[in-house]
């Protein structure tokens, strides 16, 4: 077989995620990075089959499948999915990709035998050569097995996000709609966008825009024009904008609300945000028009020291005076929060629920601190007398393990989620954000008491119930 020619006639894309351990919010929005490879695949193979096993009972693959390409990008489910990996087929090329497959390319050729290639990075340009038959030893980014060992060849550089193709929605074998514990609520369906990749900041924590490689990508904007039309085309309703900041040329975030006014594009919009949107309100004004409800802002901590850490690049008093700002608009603010930080004490990480209401964020989600590979932390932590870090990055100390920042993390939700607390989250969606139409109100309302035994249900099944229930009622310590 000639080089270039068709080798494979059937690809199979799999998101080997199931419904079991993904929260309500999980279950909104596809797997895009997945969808961005299997649609770069097009012209490569005759067909390509596209799988999310968050929406499939039973796996089945078709008799005609000659290649399966996995997607690995979390910490959830690896066991599982290590097993999943194992039962497939002996006789079809496996190749195994994502965040998590990158930074575990060693543990997973040893624990899964029948992996033959594992693409590090981004994968839309090496899958391409991949199915093309290329020979392996002459494709960037890729490792695989040689003789009973592994060979890694050189990264790939990072390619030019205007020579990606958008995900082509009519791979899906599904559709993302609003459901609470599989309820199905209101007929409100998810997609996303990815209008740029990378980020310009520098905070210390993060290592989204660093791969497990340690390459750093740069802020890469797509043609404002390309990102319009994708959202023209989509048939959802809401649409979350998942750049690490839609935000971060705020003109450019300008001009894609004026292309949207224009062409009169009526959508609902997330996106995440720093508070620098705070200075912007010519911008604001738009977004409003525009259909953005609901922004993601990372605030990380309510004291100064820990955001130095961090490297914000803000201080309390810039939290206390963007949400001033912020709040004269109707649009909903999640807050991001980390606890468990470097140094921090149990009163310092238990004041981020009072600090959370006292400048007015409509909901909070908090997280315990992660130590990447090439996270710039890496280094503090392991200097810091007490503090480990984990194979999989997971930060804790002598002081406070796992399972007590976990304790910790409840005692920050129920103290900030009080029955009153919901009350008002309903009543900002619908009389002043607007998020719910009137129908999709009344179809909540209806719901409700189905939603809160479902609720109820699983939280007995966890085994939280009686501690969910006094935390909420009689005292949350």
């Amino acid at each position: 077989m000639k080089e270039g020619e068709i080798r494979y006639r059937h690809a199979l894309f799999l998101n080997p995620y199931t419904q079991s351990t993904a929260t309500n919010a999980m279950m909104l929005f596809p797997a895009t990075g997945l969808e961005y490879v299997a649609t770069s695949a097009k012209g490569c193979v005759d067909k390509i089959t596209l799988l999310d096993l968050r929406f499939e009972r039973d796996l089945q693959i078709p008799d005609s499948v000659d290649i399966i390409c996995v997607s690995i990008n979390w910490d959830r489910q690896l066991e599982e999915i290590y097993s999943l990996l194992n039962h497939m087929p002996q006789n079809l090329p496996l190749v195994v990709g994502g965040y998590k497959a990158t930074e575990k390319v060693e543990e997973l050729f040893r624990e899964c035998p029948n992996i033959d290639i594992i693409v590090r990075g981004e994968g839309e340009e090496t899958i391409r050569e991949i199915l093309k038959d290329r020979p392996l030893k002459d494709i960037l980014g890729i490792s695989y097995r040689k003789n009973s060992r592994v060979i890694h060849n050189p990264n790939r550089p990072l390619a030019d996000v205007d020579t990606l193709e958008a995900p082509d929605r009519s791979l899906r074998r599904n559709e993302y709609a609003l459901a609470v514990n599989g309820i199905k609520v209101a007929n409100i369906t998810f997609d996303t966008v990815l209008s740029a990749r990378g980020c310009p900041f520098n905070c210390k924590f993060c290592t989204f825009s660093l791969n497990p490689l340690g390459q750093k990508r740069n802020y890469s904007p797509r043609n404002v024009d390309s990102v319009v039309n994708e959202i023209q085309n989509l048939k959802a309703g809401v649409v979350l904008l998942s750049d690490d900041d839609f935000f971060a040329d705020p003109r450019r975030a300008e001009k894609i609300c004026d292309l949207l006014i224009e062409r009169r594009i009526k959508k609902r919009f997330i996106a995440q945000a720093r508070l620098d949107i705070a200075r912007y309100p010519q911008l604001l004004k738009k977004m409003v028009r525009v259909g953005f409800k609901t922004l993601l802002i990372g605030i990380e901590s309510p004291h100064d020291w820990i955001l130095k850490q961090l490297n914000k690049g803000f201080n309390q008093e810039t939290i206390r005076k963007s949400f001033a700002v912020l709040r004269k608009y109707p649009i909903f603010y999640n807050g991001y929060f980390i606890c468990g930080n470097i140094g921090e004490t149990r009163k310092e990480m238990l004041y981020i629920a009072p600090f959370a209401k006292e400048i007015g964020v409509d909901s909070i989600t908090t997280n315990k601190l992660r130590i990447e590979k090439f996270s710039p932390l890496k280094e503090l932590a392991e200097r810091t007398p007490g503090y480990h870090v984990t194979e999989r990055g997971e930060l804790y100390s002598d002081a406070y393990s796992h399972a007590e920042l976990k304790k910790i993390s409840r005692q920050i939700k129920f103290s900030f989620y009080t029955p009153l607390r919901y009350l008002k989250i309903f009543w900002r969606n619908i009389f002043v954000v607007k998020f719910f139409t009137f129908k999709e109100a009344v179809s909540l309302l209806l719901m409700a008491p189905r939603l809160i035994l479902s609720v109820i249900l699983k939280e007995k099944q966890t085994g939280k119930l009686k501690d969910s229930l006094t935390r909420t009622f009689i005292r949350n310590a």
